[in-house]
């Protein structure tokens, strides 16, 4: 299989072409961390992978994409080009959390134990979820403050994302637990959740766990009577 995948959900921007077949096995990447200004940046990264792998884009089995959680303008440009792409070459278009990519990165090195994603999010409140060693998710995606999370976690948990240190400290737990404090995914991580994923039940729409802080404007209205 040869996929195309993409990540704009958080600081990084990246691009990956990546193909598991023996006949024909490549991964091409290509990222930044940008911060912002996904937009400008991401056309140009899947150029650059589909031609250093010598990949048409008829030559795609399908097209992956981050969904989050994430930043509300970085997700809408991943999502877009994705679901684009997904349209005019008739491909199916995966998604995949970061929380998930994520947790693919650290599965197998926590021996056993379970594992918490936590990503930093507004003040006190982290994005989170919980996975088996091996990288399955144990619980749904949720956003939770520090204090919420500092009771009622398994035994033997241990910590990834760029919360993690955060969130073993608030827990009384020490650096030892900590496996990783990435703050956006590999995007070969991406790639392989992506290609395992099932696109029936893996749709690629984006996952909000908190309401955007922009409000309607109000001011000038006219209200109507």
């Amino acid at each position: 299989m040869r996929v195309l995948a993409i990540d704009t959900a958080l600081a990084n921007c990246a691009a990956a072409v990546l193909d598991d077949s023996e006949a024909h096995p490549c991964q091409t990447e290509c990222g930044a961390e940008i911060g912002r200004g996904h937009a400008e940046r991401l056309m140009n990264m899947i150029g650059e992978v589909m031609a250093e792998s010598s990949t048409a884009f008829k030559d795609l089995d399908r097209v992956i994409v981050t969904t989050g959680p994430g930043s509300f303008t970085g997700l809408r440009v991943g999502l877009s080009v994705a679901r684009g792409f997904g349209l005019v070459l008739e491909k199916p278009v995966v998604g995949v959390t970061t929380l998930a990519a994520l947790a693919r990165s650290v599965a197998g090195s926590a021996d056993g134990d379970p594992i918490l994603v936590a990503l930093d999010g507004k003040a006190d409140e982290v994005y989170c979820q919980l996975f088996h060693s091996d990288g399955t998710p144990l619980d749904e995606p949720e956003v939770k403050s520090l204090t919420a999370l500092a009771s009622g976690l398994p035994a033997g948990i241990r910590f990834a994302g760029s919360a993690a240190r955060r969130v073993a400290e608030a827990c009384g737990l020490g650096p030892d637990r900590v496996l990783s404090e990435r703050s956006y995914p590999d995007i070969a991580d991406v790639a392989r959740l992506g290609m395992e994923s099932d696109p029936r039940s893996a749709a690629a729409v984006p996952l909000y766990l908190r309401p955007p802080d922009a409000k309607p404007a109000t001011s000038g209205r006219i209200e109507r009577q």
